[in-house]
């Protein structure tokens, strides 16, 4: 549904330097002070056995069905048809908020119907996808208040549901965009971002206590933690479930655990990082801890993380060994959960050293649909909430080409211009089925 290209990109620069700038900001002017907190966060996480619901098909996915079995190529057609039966988000990216209201009303009373948990996503922030592949979003702040209002006068009052606010709205602020002359083309300042999150997340709760709202917080393989938690704790994490990862990204779920977890101890370990950026917490840019000996090197993206990995650059247990015995020590307890888009994630994320920038984000090949949506799928990660199909998998991210000056095509799928981001890519979206882990047959 979005295609950035530079939150998909190994981003160590941006881990290093981004924390200091954003430590440096207030959350927002009493002009646009977001809504007082009317609840407080959920104390438990979803429901072990929540049945997640299940939109009607992309547009275009009939379509791809219906040649395929035309083709008598059944096989094919029951692969896309199993990925499209699969539960998934329902993305809200924009339309006058009476409208949004009665987008939002009609989705979630359907889910009720079908005794099932809708995942929402929120996506009309104003300077949306640093003007990129999906750019868009409200005009101004005013406006997107407005939408917000709108967004959340759909919802029902007490009724179980998961909203994801803004992908990349937090991870990808203003000042981390592109800028020309050294000044921001995209017109929203960073506090205005950060208190415009809050206010969606905030009116949501007042709309509906019941809802397990997510602030979006990129992946595994781009801010270190410290910064992440900084940008969150801003936005008023401590009053909602807790955040998103890996949303339209391909980073392992073994990775997304480790890196969520790390996050939500470091916001237990700093309660006032929205002011003061933590030191005291570990990251997958350097694995040191007591486990190790303090003997650190970063961890490798490409490669599954844990404690029992043999190869240093994707061992986990100095990091986890330090945060354990950190937490131990000021007698602090997690409390922010989080939730981790699977939707195709099986095979991890992909490299090419054919490009000087490959779009690593951007419609990689050879990817595979990841596990499939399930609340509280960890016992090792009591943090993690739920794997969910947040992405549409089988809509293109961009006219992704692969940076090369001049070019409007796509070498990676045989030299086509890929369809506009959110629209239907049937190679894709069939290689996607093929290649799911585990499998979709």
């Amino acid at each position: 549904m979005f295609s950035n290209p530079l939150p998909r990109r190994r981003a160590a620069l941006l881990a290093v330097t981004a924390a200091v700038a954003v430590g440096q900001l207030a959350l927002s002017s009493p002009a646009m002070a977001a809504k007082a907190p009317v609840t407080s966060a959920p104390t438990a996480g979803l429901p072990a056995g929540t049945d997640f619901y299940t939109p009607a098909p992309a547009p275009g996915s009939k379509q791809q069905i219906a040649q395929l079995k035309s083709q008598h190529r059944f096989a094919d057609a029951a692969l896309i048809q199993a990925e499209v039966d699969t539960p998934q988000a329902v993305w809200f990216t924009g339309a006058a908020p009476s409208a949004v209201g009665k987008d939002v009303h009609r989705t979630v009373t359907q889910a009720r119907a079908h005794k099932t948990v809708p995942t929402l996503v929120a996506y009309n922030v104003p300077g949306r996808d640093c003007s990129q592949y999906s750019a868009g979003g409200a005009a101004t702040d005013a406006e997107y208040r407005a939408w917000a209002d709108g967004f959340a006068s759909g919802l029902t009052k007490g009724q179980l549901i998961t909203v994801v606010v803004e992908p990349d709205g937090l991870s990808n602020l203003p000042s981390d965009c592109s800028t020309t002359d050294g000044v921001l083309p995209f017109g929203p300042e960073d506090t205005s971002r950060i208190a415009d999150i809050k206010y969606l997340g905030e009116a949501v709760m007042a709309a509906d206590p019941a809802a397990r709202v997510y602030l979006d917080s990129g992946n595994s393989a781009w801010h270190n933690v410290a910064d992440a938690t900084t940008r969150l704790a801003k936005a008023g994490v401590a009053e909602f479930a807790g955040f998103a990862l890996n949303v339209s990204n391909y980073q392992y779920s073994a990775n997304s655990a480790q890196y969520g977890t790390w996050i939500s101890d470091c916001l237990a370990l700093n309660p006032g990082a929205a002011t003061t950026t933590p030191t005291n917490c570990g990251d997958q840019y350097w694995n040191g801890g007591p486990a190790n000996n303090w003997t650190g090197v970063p961890l490798d993206p490409t490669k599954q993380w844990s404690d029992t990995a043999t190869d240093p650059t994707a061992n986990t247990a100095g990091i986890n060994s330090r945060y354990a015995a950190e937490l131990t020590a000021a007698k602090a307890t997690p409390t922010a959960r989080f939730v981790v888009d699977t939707s195709r994630n099986g095979t991890g994320p992909w490299a090419s050293a054919a490009y000087a920038d490959d779009q690593d984000w951007c419609n990689p090949p050879g990817r595979g649909l990841g596990a499939r949506p399930q609340a509280q799928p960890e016992a090792a990660f009591p943090m993690l909430d739920a794997y969910l199909w947040i992405k549409t998998p089988g809509q293109s991210d961009g006219q992704c080409n692969r940076n090369i000056a001049g070019s409007t095509t796509d070498p990676e799928w045989g030299g086509i211009t890929d369809p506009a981001a959110g629209a239907w890519f049937p190679q894709q979206a069939l290689e996607l089925a093929k290649l799911a882990v585990p499998a979709l047959r």
